[in-house]
C-alpha cells in the first residue's frame, strides 16, 4: 500500500514538475525544420481503437501531449476544444495524448466529464512521447500539415491568436 502510494505520488510529482517548468515557458513557439515528417506512431484511443500517423494524411492535425495533473494543460483545454470545433468540419483533427504517468482512470474521467470532442489517447508505455522527440514537458503540442509534416511545435500553451491563422493557411493548401 505504501509502495503504491509512493509510486502515485512520484508520478504526480513528475507531472507537476514538468508542468511547472513549462509554465515558465508558456507560449514558446519552436519552428521545426521544413519537411520534418511526423514520426510513425500508433495512438491507442480511449475506446480501445487505434489510429496511426498514416491516418493523418489529408488532414491538418494538432497533437497535444498533456496530463490531468498539469495545471497549464487543464487551463488550455477549453481553447483546444474551441479550436477543434471551429475547424473540424474543414478537415482538421485533434489528438490529445495523455502522458504515461497519468493514471488512465483520471484521463477517462476527465475526457468524459468535459465531453472532449476530439480523440484522446493514453500513452501507457511512453513510446508515443518518445517517438515525438522524447516529450517530457507538458503541454507540448505539434501542428501537422496535410502531407504529414510537422509545421510547428509549441512548448507550453500555444498562442491561439497566432495558431488559428496558421491552421487556416494549412487548411487552404492542397
Amino acid at each position: 500500500m505504501i509502495t503504491q502510494m509512493a509510486r502515485s505520488l512520484s508520478r504526480f510529482a513528475r507531472g507537476f514538475l514538468a508542468c511547472g517548468l513549462v509554465a515558465g515557458l508558456a507560449g514558446s513557439l519552436i519552428a521545426c525544420s521544413s519537411s520534418q515528417t511526423a514520426p510513425a506512431s500508433t495512438f491507442v484511443l480511449l475506446d480501445g481503437s487505434q489510429q496511426s500517423t498514416a491516418d493523418f494524411k489529408g488532414k491538418v492535425v494538432l497533437v497535444n501531449f498533456w496530463a490531468t495533473s498539469c495545471v497549464t494543460c487543464v487551463a488550455e483545454m477549453p481553447k483546444l476544444i474551441a479550436t477543434h470545433q471551429k475547424y473540424v468540419s474543414r478537415g482538421f483533427d485533434t489528438v490529445a495524448v495523455a502522458m504515461s504517468y497519468d493514471p488512465p482512470s483520471y484521463v477517462v474521467n476527465y475526457a468524459q466529464t468535459r465531453q472532449l470532442p476530439f480523440k484522446v489517447a493514453i500513452d501507457n508505455t511512453g513510446a508515443v512521447a518518445k517517438a515525438w522527440g522524447d516529450v517530457k514537458l507538458t503541454p507540448t503540442t505539434y501542428l501537422v500539415n496535410k502531407r504529414g509534416e510537422i509545421v510547428k511545435q509549441f512548448v507550453g500553451e500555444p498562442d491561439f491568436t497566432a495558431l488559428h491563422p496558421l491552421i487556416e493557411k494549412l487548411l487552404a493548401q492542397p
